[in-house]
């Protein structure tokens, strides 16, 4: 199980926008929506590029080379050319900080 890892202030990611952060060798994304924030990992399974620098709708972000979609909630591919899912990572908010943490070997 790996540490929690800070984001940064809450009222530093708008909605919208993402910051992307090392966790233990991963690039994670973490996007803040309207109903709070997500992490997933920042890479497209369809040519492995980053997804952020794509346009962020509604809960998708959209892959910036070649409209792939991912939700950003359950990490799946919701629009070809990417078939494979993407990990999402837990996301907690505390005192106005923003953690996140690689869950993948609990």
């Amino acid at each position: 199980m790996s540490d929690w890892v800070e984001v940064g202030r809450e009222d530093e990611i708008p909605v919208g926008g993402w910051k992307v952060v090392d966790v233990d060798d991963v690039q994670v994304a973490v996007v803040r929506l309207e109903d709070g924030f997500h992490a997933i990992e920042d890479v497209c399974t369809h040519d492995g590029g980053c997804l952020t620098g794509g346009e962020v709708e509604g809960h998708e972000i959209v892959c910036p080379r070649h409209g792939a979609r991912f939700d950003l909630r359950t990490g799946e591919a919701t629009a070809p050319p990417a078939y494979e899912p993407v990990h999402v990572f837990p996301v907690k908010v505390e005192d106005g900080r923003v953690w996140v943490r690689d869950d993948r070997w609990d």
